[in-house]
């Protein structure tokens, strides 16, 4: 060519042409022998040549619009043609291959113009071959054809829906093309093909659900209908692009059970009420879990079961009450009745509705109040019961341990774990300081229970009260040691002192009760033996937990009296006093009002009147005269003259707000040390989260300790975003 001299676009075109007209027949199937590298280098040589060509006779602008115009004719006199004539799945057939031969023919052309691509296209900031072919096939091709091509593939769809047999392979590479043709976006395929998709798929249901509703029981739509949504999912995840997986599935969950929710759950045979009262488990199951996938389908659910349990609740409390009043028991037994009859009835319930996945709404039956106490007193209370002597609930062995898996397991829902642990702890320790304790194998084996599900962080402090009755039994084995070695020293009468540690103990009161002279020696010759034991720990006596016999000489006979020490302390004043007034008893006994109102009405007032008082009134006043009952007698020669129970509750919950107040604060300091600089919404969810094992913190209260720490300078707030919050080192 170089001897004849510059090659015309005619003439070379020609030549090109031939290798453009074998590609085609190789694409047609029609007979023709592949491509030789020989030929495939004359090809390339060829456009090489004619796009070096000095100008005029360069000819890379012409060879780059012929490029475009071999796509778009063959396209207009043999792909369109092929793809008109075919319909419904041939015509689906017939898309996919072309688009397959398209990219063919766009790959081997692009390497006879490789040239033209490299150098003319790059210099001029042309669209690339590639772009070129795959414009034509998208403009020419995909977007006349597109809306039959859609309208195709929707009509499989729904022929499967009815249980015929489709070829899935090929729908999943017609819906490629779709996404092929947004080159990495979605716009293609969400436009031409998934919207129309989603309304066919919402009228298809809206069909099916209007015939089941009319004709089938609501357990049989409900199997239908979860029938129908697993096969809806496996579809997506065969064919489908997997962004339309929660697109799809909510057209169907919103035709199948958001049209009809009020239908199914409300159904007086088979509804949610029904399926509960009946035990239908595996239909509630299958409820939960169709509900569980539509917005606000749980809140729906649960509006219905606290609707039930609250319902069930109230006539459980009615029965309680009913059979208490018939009993004329007295009110506050009647309360302790009621509260305990109650968590029975919540544990038995507690398989039931667990069973059925219903642990969010169970809640409600676990968080009831009940005649005024909080659930987790009440659950407390009921633990004494089992634990303490001569309590109601008389179980086996194995009774007890399946008891306490439900009582921890209940705990577990109640949202203030950290008070019931404080009246646990109250309780629990009137059981150990008063010998109250039934089975010590069944107090460690619910503390192992507590453990193993909330942490040791839970039962540190309980934990501590059993570390502390241990060792106080050797500081008493040592106390009667030192005794025995130190005849010298004697506190006069039998002692037996528990010493405990401040920090795992509930708080108690502490005065500075005027001992009789008979008690201070005691408390001198306990408190020398304990400094040569420590002379680093202060002991201070809780006088309001001591226990005292005595011996009451009446004329009848001797009795032996056990009491507490205030009481013991008061009723020796009268060995020196036939006659005393509420003041001077007060007076001489160092104590409060309260106290002494409450210790006087039992020795007074009570079963055993000790002491005569006059007026002889049921109540305590501060201008009464008390003297010593000589007359007083009793079958038995040992009684137990208990003071009147104190309502401690007010005082633990305000103990418990006072603790909660210090662990908001710790954990907010704790998360900014670590973090630094943090958003208040993010600080606040991490102080729920850390919290939430013991207590629900309240949001407006992690907000007021916020502004706390920042006023005693723990953090301070950004200059630029009040909502940003900075640690102080």
């Amino acid at each position: 060519m170089n001897e004849r001299g510059p090659m015309n676009l005619e003439e070379g075109w020609g030549l090109m042409q031939r290798g453009i007209t074998k590609l085609k027949n190789i694409l047609e199937d029609l007979p023709e022998s592949p491509f030789s590298s020989e030929e495939y280098m004359m090809f390339y040589q060829l456009v090489f040549n004619m796009c070096t060509q000095k100008p005029p006779h360069d000819y890379s602008q012409q060879l780059y619009d012929k490029y475009r115009e071999s796509f778009e004719d063959y396209i207009t006199s043999t792909v369109l043609p092929s793809l008109t004539e075919k319909h419904d799945e041939f015509m689906l057939r017939e898309f996919v291959r072309r688009w397959s031969n398209h990219k063919v023919m766009a790959l081997w052309l692009s390497r006879f113009f490789h040239y033209v691509d490299r150098y003319f296209i790059y210099r001029r900031s042309l669209p690339t071959l590639n772009e070129v072919a795959f414009a034509c096939f998208r403009d020419l091709v995909y977007r006349k054809v597109k809306g039959k091509v859609r309208d195709a593939v929707i009509s499989l769809i729904d022929q499967e829906r009815e249980g015929e047999q489709i070829d899935e392979s090929l729908l999943k590479n017609v819906l490629d093309i779709f996404i092929e043709m947004g080159k990495g976006q979605m716009e293609f395929y969400e436009n031409d093909f998934e919207s129309s998709m989603l309304k066919d798929t919402a009228a298809y249901y809206s069909r099916k659900a209007s015939n089941w509703i009319s004709e089938d029981s609501c357990l049989d739509y409900m199997l239908k209908a979860e029938e129908c949504l697993k096969r809806e999912k496996d579809r997506v995840l065969i064919y489908l692009h997997v962004s339309s997986v929660p697109k799809r599935l909510e057209k169907v969950q919103h035709e199948l059970l958001t049209v009809y929710a009020t239908q199914l759950l409300g159904n007086e045979q088979s509804g949610f009420h029904a399926l509960l009262r009946d035990d239908k488990v595996d239909d509630l199951s299958r409820m939960y879990r169709l509900f569980s996938m539509i917005p606000r389908g749980l809140e729906r659910v649960s509006s219905m079961f606290k609707q039930y349990v609250t319902a069930e609740g109230t006539t459980l409390v009615k029965q309680i009450e009913d059979a208490v009043s018939n009993n004329k028991a007295e009110k506050r037994d009647m309360v302790g009745l009621l509260e305990q009859v109650f968590v029975r009835k919540v544990l038995e319930h507690q398989d039931k509705y667990l069973t059925y996945a219903l642990g969010e709404t169970f809640e409600i039956f676990c968080n009831k109040i009940i005649a005024g106490s909080s659930s987790a007193e009440v659950l407390a209370t009921y633990c004494d019961n089992i634990l303490k002597k001569g309590g109601s609930d008389k179980l086996s062995d194995e009774a007890v341990e399946d008891t306490f898996e439900k009582v921890v397991r209940q705990l577990a829902y109640i949202s203030d774990r950290d008070l019931f642990a404080v009246f646990y702890r109250k309780k629990l320790a009137r059981r150990f300081l008063f010998d109250k304790s039934a089975n010590d194998e069944h107090e460690r084996s619910i503390l192992t229970k507590m453990k193993q599900h909330f942490g040791g962080h839970f039962t540190s402090k309980i934990e501590g009260m059993f570390t502390d009755l241990a060792l106080a039994k050797e500081y008493q084995s040592h106390f009667e040691e030192y005794l025995s070695d130190n005849s010298n020293v004697s506190p006069g009468i039998d002692l037996t002192v528990t010493v405990l540690t401040t920090s795992f103990w509930p708080s108690y009161k502490s005065f500075d009760l005027n001992l009789p002279a008979e008690m201070v020696k005691c408390v001198e010759v306990f408190r020398d033996f304990y400094e040569t034991k420590t002379k680093h720990r202060k002991l201070t006596w809780i006088y309001s937990l001591g226990t005292c016999n005595i011996n009451g000489k009446f004329e009848p006979k001797t009795l032996e009296l056990i009491v507490t020490t205030y009481q013991a302390s008061a009723l020796l004043l009268f060995n020196s006093s036939d006659r005393l007034s509420y003041q001077e008893i007060m007076s001489q006994l160092n104590l409060s009002d309260d106290v002494v109102v409450r210790l006087l009405h039992s020795l007074s007032c009570a079963k055993y009147k000790i002491l005569i008082k006059e007026p002889n009134t049921k109540t305590v006043s501060p201008t009464d005269i008390f003297e010593f009952n000589s007359k007083f007698t009793d079958k038995m020669r040992r009684i137990r003259i208990p003071l009147p129970p104190v309502d401690e509750k007010k005082k633990v919950i305000e103990d418990v707000d006072k603790d909660r107040r210090y662990a908001i604060d710790a954990s907010l300091v704790r998360i900014m040390k670590s973090r630094k600089v943090l958003g208040y919404q993010q600080l606040v969810i991490e102080c729920v989260e850390q919290l939430s094992s013991m207590f629900m913190p309240d949001v407006k209260a992690i907000k007021k300790r916020i502004e706390d720490l920042i006023t005693r300078d723990y953090l301070e707030r950004d200059k630029d975003d009040p909502n940003i919050f900075r640690y102080l080192a």
